[in-house]
């Protein structure tokens, strides 16, 4: 039900959303490294979001025996800046809560990950399915 192209464009999301999960992981340890012993649990737990959101959905999309409609370009890419703001969110609360302040707009990168997302999965089933490839007649010599 998918082509090649479709796999591969998932394939590049799965590894985008592993080097993210581990760029957050190693960033989160860095900063509370030298944050005083002040620890955050939004800032431990922002690798999380790109790996059980991101990666995890793709891998099983991948690995299903059946094959099933891969996402679009557009929901993909719809689903990762959800994800992102989602991430972005709460290194951005990690940090605030770390020096000991709030900030009022705090709401806004939930809210915008939610909306994102719910784009992304209106996207993906509103999508149209992927055409498989007719298949070439070959030639018959009599």
């Amino acid at each position: 039900m998918y082509t090649s192209d479709d796999r591969s464009r998932v394939l590049h999301y799965v590894c985008y959303d592993l080097i993210a999960a581990a760029f957050f992981a190693l960033f989160g340890a860095v900063y509370e490294h030298f944050s005083h012993e002040v620890y955050s649990y939004a800032m431990i737990y922002a690798f999380a979001v790109p790996l059980i959101a991101g990666a995890l959905p793709l891998t099983l999309l991948l690995c299903r025996k059946k094959p099933v409609r891969l996402p679009g370009a557009g929901a993909l890419v719809l689903w990762h800046a959800g994800l992102a703001s989602f991430t972005v969110g709460l290194v951005f609360r990690g940090v605030l809560e770390i020096y000991g302040t709030t900030n009022r707009l705090m709401p806004v990168y939930p809210a915008a990950g939610g909306i994102l997302i719910a784009a992304a999965l209106l996207a993906y089933l509103i999508g149209k399915p992927a055409v498989q490839r007719p298949e070439v007649p070959q030639e018959r010599s009599f």
